[in-house]
Parts: structure tokens; C-alpha cells; sequence
């Protein structure tokens, strides 16, 4: 595979990543925010972080790939949050939402490096 089909691959794969990631933001954002402040406020600070790193892609700041292994590192704490709620009836602790928001706040730094 040569350097262009890899950059075209990438590119590919990101668009998909954060279309997919926007909408997801979009539809768990209007479900929860009445509800489950603690919810909301950690996916919040997740479609931040996502529009942050379209932003330092778009401006050179960050590599494709990097970007890549950004959104898979909020994925993961989305998983994680989804997972807390699930074991307490649709609600996260004040304990779990503060070690969602630290996972967060270390990809952030990450971000615009």
C-alpha cells in the first residue's frame, strides 16, 4: 500500500470516527441531559474533546493518526461511563464521574500538544 492510500485510509477511517462519534454525542446528549446531570456533564466534556480534536487536526496540530488514538481513548471512557450507569440504574456516583473526568482530562492535555 502505498503513502497516499495509507493517507486516504486514514482520512477515511477518522471521518467515519468522528461522524460517528459526533452523532452518538448528539443522541446520548438529548436522552440524558434532564435525567442524569453527572451523565451529561461527562459526555459534554467528551463532545468537547471531540470538536478540540477536528480543530487541531484541521489546523495541523495534530497527525491523523494521532487524532485516531485520541477518539479511541474517549471511546473507551464513553464504554466506561456506560458501563457505571448501567450498574447503577442509569445513574453514575460522584466518585465515578470524578475518575471519568480525570481519564478526561488526561486525553485532553494530549490534545494540541
Amino acid at each position: 500500500m502505498n503513502a497516499t492510500t495509507k493517507a486516504l485510509m486514514l482520512t477515511l477511517t477518522a471521518a467515519i470516527i468522528g461522524s460517528t462519534t459526533a452523532s452518538a454525542f448528539a443522541a446520548i446528549e438529548t436522552t440524558w441531559q434532564k435525567n442524569h446531570p453527572r451523565r451529561t456533564e461527562v459526555n459534554k466534556h467528551l463532545a468537547n474533546q471531540n470538536k478540540r480534536i477536528h480543530q487541531e487536526v484541521k489546523e495541523g496540530d495534530l497527525t491523523k493518526t494521532q487524532a485516531v488514538a485520541l477518539h479511541k481513548e474517549d471511546k473507551q471512557i464513553r464504554s466506561e461511563e456506560h458501563a457505571m450507569a448501567s450498574q447503577n440504574g442509569g445513574h453514575i456516583t460522584k466518585q465515578e464521574q470524578a475518575t471519568l473526568n480525570q481519564q478526561e482530562n488526561a486525553v485532553s492535555k494530549q490534545i494540541g500538544k
